[in-house]
Order: structure tokens, then sequence, then C-alpha cells
């Protein structure tokens, strides 16, 4: 069970969305000049305090703000984000960009996979069964701040040619979600704790089945990024039933 306070809890999403727009630990004086939460910034200050304690947020030992922890993301995700659908021209979009390849199984998940990454402007990563590995979007990495850290960098870039890790990853589920999401520790990779997975699971017809998701930071537009993902692998889906 969850012991927040809903203030807490208004608290920590507000923190978790300034994160993942910005990329920059939030202090209590952005809460307090940005957001109209009602206390005065030493009540945040306390309550951001509690929330560390609790696990749900962490402080940079470079900063006085705080980022979310593993733990606080995934709160959020499950109980406090508002998903933003794609609209249906972008739904209709992204299906005529790859009807073309609907009788190509491998054409299929490559063009999917890069179409995922410009939506997203993330790493886009697909598998299949058969261990073949598509990736699409490594450039879009150098547009987030994270990434600016070369180490970081390198070794993100590193694993695009490690299939073996790679297919692994993609092949884990987590009980019966239709997205699975890794964050931090769970990617089984110290260098890539600043980092984060969503992907999902298609299996459209007897002969094939495999996995779509995006790599990127740990702070992913979540509330776009899990709809969108769960387009691409239900669309997979209604293409290559008939296989």
């Amino acid at each position: 069970m969850i012991d927040l306070t809903d203030r807490q809890i208004q608290i920590l999403k507000v923190i978790i969305e300034e994160y993942i727009e910005t990329a920059e630990p939030v202090g209590s004086e952005t809460l307090d000049k940005k957001y109209n939460l009602g206390v005065s910034p030493a009540t945040l200050r306390n309550e951001m305090v509690s929330l560390t304690k609790k696990g749900f947020l962490k402080q940079p030992h470079t900063s006085a703000g705080r980022i979310p922890t593993s733990q606080g993301l995934k709160f959020y995700i499950h109980e406090l984000m508002k998903p933003k659908e794609l609209s249906v021209a972008d739904e209709v979009a992204v299906k005529a960009k790859i009807w073309d390849f609907r009788y190509e199984y491998e054409k299929l998940l490559r063009e999917a996979t890069r179409e995922l990454a410009r939506k997203t402007k993330t790493l886009a990563l697909a598998s299949t069964d058969e261990g073949d590995i598509f990736y699409a979007g490594a450039a879009n990495l150098l547009d987030m701040p994270e990434f600016f850290d070369i180490d970081l960098t390198k070794a993100m870039l590193s694993i695009l040619d490690q299939f073996d890790y790679l297919e692994q990853l993609l092949q884990r589920a987590m009980g019966e979600e239709e997205i699975h999401i890794l964050v931090g520790d769970e990617l089984g990779n110290q260098y890539l704790e600043p980092c984060g997975l969503v992907f999902t699971h298609f299996n459209p017809g007897k002969k094939h089945s495999g996995s779509i998701g995006v790599l990127g930071p740990s702070r992913l537009n979540y509330p776009f990024v899990i709809p969108t993902i769960r387009y691409f692998g239900d669309l997979i889906d209604e293409i290559a039933k008939n296989w």
C-alpha cells in the first residue's frame, strides 16, 4: 500500500512532470513560483524530504533539487499519468507508412521501427522470435540532455551491437500487462541506470511474434510514449494477422 498523503501525491506528480519536461532536478523554489500548490516553500521542502525518505525521489549530489526514482516513476505511470492517445489522423498516417509492407514481415518491422522512432523522437527497437533485431532513431539521443554525457551515450550506442542483451530485454515480460516498463537498475546494466525502456509484445499469427518499443532516458514522455507503443503493437497484430 502506498503511504502518501494527497498533498504528497500532488507534489510528486508535479515534480515528475516538470522533470520529464526539463530534464533538470526540481527544487522547491521552482514548485513555488511555477505551480499553485497552496503551501509555503518550507512545507514543500519538508514534503520533498519525506518523499525522498519514502523512496519516490532522490537528490543528485550536484543539485539541491530532486528527481524521481524508479519507484516514483512507476507510481506515476500506474496511478497518476493521463495518457495522450494518438489522434485519428496520426493513426491513419502511421498505418499508411507501413501498409505497403504488410506482406513482408522483416520490412514491415523495419519500417514500423523507423516510424516509431520518428513519432517518439527517441531510439526505437524491435525484435523477432527468430532473433532478428531492428533499431532506428539513434541520432535522436543526441537531442536529449542526458546524452550530452559522452559515457552514457557510448554505453547506449554500444548495446546496439549486443544483440543477445537487446533480445533478452525485449523478450522480458512481468505479469500480464500489455505494456512493459523497465527503468534504471531493472535494465540490468549499471551504465544504463539513467535510462528507461517501454515495449509491448506482438503475436499476429501462427508464424511470427516479437516485441517493439523505445529506449531512452528514464524521463521518457510516458503519457505519449505508452499509448503510441500500444498502437504500434496492435497495428502489427492487425496487419499481419493472416500470415
